[in-house]
């Protein structure tokens, strides 16, 4: 027993033997060796492996080297290990010579099912050029892959939901080092939409479902279609969530079922929020919503927002969208605001007319507003106007809080006669372009310009919302809310002339906080040949909250010789 006991003690007294293995390769190759041979993995784990294990695992790991490189392109390798012991601990060496590499001979793509239509052969051409290994290029098993993969999306994106790669071979001569390369493609039946399967509504019409679907029987089943029904319904304000899918069965190509499943949002809800922001102050709003009046899925909505500089109070009726994608809406606004000493007290009554189709909203109103304007002893005066107004917006973002690519493009135009129950005739003008380009892997540019001109013999008689002032949070930064414009004792009146622009970088570092650096300028005057612009500059944090984007920016009035904070937080409940 004493025996045993010793004997098992100086087992555990003695000391274990390292293992290193090291790779003599390429740098581009070095990596993927180290990482993936069996005993530089042993080596990472500290495992204690006697001799006969190790001779295993050298012989092991020149089969596993010459595997990988030939993921890589490299078909006639030179590989060398050795294992030798240095003071009691094992050095594995490999010396790697990856010789040339293999690159693609030839590419032939063959296509089966509706692609093989004679018809077709523009977009079997475009596919074939659009395939991303040509000849001539290096030859790697991954990039092998992604080409076949890349090669189906546009097709399963489109009208062929059931493509795939019927046949595929790569045949690789490792003495001329040149790769054949053949593949077939299935593309399915083209495929053609039907009438949606409608599952998961009780509260509301069936018909609210059915008029917002932007397909028709008998067009071509396209991804992007499906995804604009999905946002459509999730956005209509009558459901929480939607999912919009076809299932891609070759025997239903000629009219597939649109598999249509959603989940309600209750009939009636009733939300409040708080905020803050440089531009008007703080804030607490409240709104009641129905959204099933008569049964007729009739939204009827009550609101109330009171801020520092603005108190705001309407209801507004909404009908749901109808067969033609058009929605009504009637409604009534009262306001109340006094920004750099202009105050107005409005009402606001009005119809409108929108379409929404992709990515374009287009509204066309009609609205009677009567004001009262106070500009300290200078100005007090009473306007009316009856104006019909056309808006027009393109977005191309996505849906992301701070996009990286795209554009929002916004075009206005509206007027009125004195003649119809306004006290001067006048037309108005108005465009704002936002551009968003990627800039590297973390950061993006943001490019903005906004004109906006009031036609008219003179500005008398036109209400405030009709006119222009510059300064603030979207505007030009590193001066107050509406502070640019024509400067009176008491306050800052409204104009007929705006033109603005700004130039922004963002670097967004891991995780949701990111940066900015931006120069905006701009002005609004009486006439184009009095704006003169007046340049902000400054720096920023941006912040992905869940409850938003948070944007705070620090910015320098040039003209005013000031510093100003701009910042806007928003929470509903």
């Amino acid at each position: 027993m004493l025996n045993a006991l010793l004997l098992l003690a100086m087992l555990f007294a003695m000391p274990a033997h390292a293992l290193t293995v090291t790779v003599d390769a390429p740098e581009e190759l070095e990596a993927l060796l180290t990482q993936h041979l069996e005993a530089a993995r042993a080596a990472r784990r500290g495992e204690t492996l006697d001799e006969v294990e190790l001779l295993r695992l050298r012989e092991l790991g020149v089969e596993t080297a010459r595997e990988l490189l030939a993921t890589e392109g490299y078909f006639s390798p030179q590989i060398e290990s050795s294992l030798v012991q240095t003071e009691g601990d094992w050095v594995m060496h490999y010396a790697v010579t990856p010789g040339p590499l293999t690159r693609v001979r030839m590419l032939k793509i063959g296509f089966e099912g509706g692609l093989a239509d004679s018809e077709q052969a523009r977009l079997r051409a475009r596919t074939e050029r659009s395939f991303t290994l040509q000849p001539q290029m290096p030859f790697r098993q991954a990039d092998w892959n992604a080409a076949k993969l890349m090669l189906l999306r546009p097709l399963l994106a489109g009208r062929y939901p059931a493509a795939r790669i019927a046949a595929s071979e790569a045949r690789v001569d490792p003495v001329l080092q040149a790769a054949d390369l053949t593949l077939t493609v299935d593309s399915g039946p083209a495929f053609f939409y039907g009438q949606p399967v409608i599952s998961g509504y009780q509260r509301y019409p069936e018909a609210i479902i059915r008029n917002l679907n932007p397909m028709k029987p008998g067009k071509p089943v396209r991804q992007q279609d499906l995804l604009d029904y999905q946002i459509a319904l999730e956005t209509s304000g009558y459901f929480a969530q939607a999912t919009v899918r076809i299932e891609p069965d070759p025997a239903l190509a000629a009219a597939v079922p649109i598999q249509v499943e959603v989940v309600e949002r209750p009939e009636k809800m009733f939300s409040v929020g708080i905020g803050y922001s440089t531009d008007t102050g703080a804030r607490v709003q409240a709104s009641w919503l129905h959204r099933d009046i008569l049964d007729r899925g009739l939204r009827l909505k009550f609101d109330a927002k009171l801020e520092t500089d603005r108190q705001t109070g309407g209801v507004e009726l909404a009908w749901p969208r109808n067969a033609r994608g058009y929605e009504h809406s009637v409604g009534a606004l009262r306001r109340q605001e006094d920004i750099e000493g202009q105050e107005t007290r409005s009402n606001v009554l009005g119809v409108k007319r929108s379409l929404a189709r992709g990515q374009i909203e287009s509204t066309l109103s009609l609205q009677y507003q009567s004001e009262e304007q106070e500009i300290g002893d200078v100005v007090d005066v009473r306007n009316q106007a009856l104006t019909a107004n056309y808006a027009w917006t393109q977005r191309r973002v996505g849906r992301a809080f701070y996009p990286r690519r795209g554009y929002v493009l916004t075009l206005q135009g509206g007027g009125a006669l004195e003649a119809v129950l306004s006290d001067t005739t006048f037309a108005r003008l108005y465009g704002r372009h936002t551009h968003y380009f990627r800039a590297g892997e973390n950061g993006r540019v943001i490019l903005r310009g906004e004109l906006g001109s009031v036609l008219a013999q003179t500005r008398e008689g036109i209400p405030t919302d009709f006119l222009f002032r510059a300064g603030g949070d979207n505007s030009v930064r590193g001066y107050a809310y509406q502070s640019l414009g024509r400067t009176l004792e008491g306050g800052v009146a409204s104009v007929r002339y705006l033109a603005t622009g700004s130039v922004e970088y963002n670097y967004f570092f891991e995780g949701n906080w990111g940066m900015a650096v931006f120069v905006d300028a701009g002005d609004a005057a009486d006439t184009p040949g009095a704006l003169s612009p007046m340049f902000g500059y400054g720096v920023g944090a941006r912040y992905r909250s869940p409850v938003g984007p948070v944007n705070l920016d620090v910015a320098y009035g040039e003209a005013t010789d000031e510093i100003r904070l701009h910042f806007s937080l928003g929470v509903s409940f």
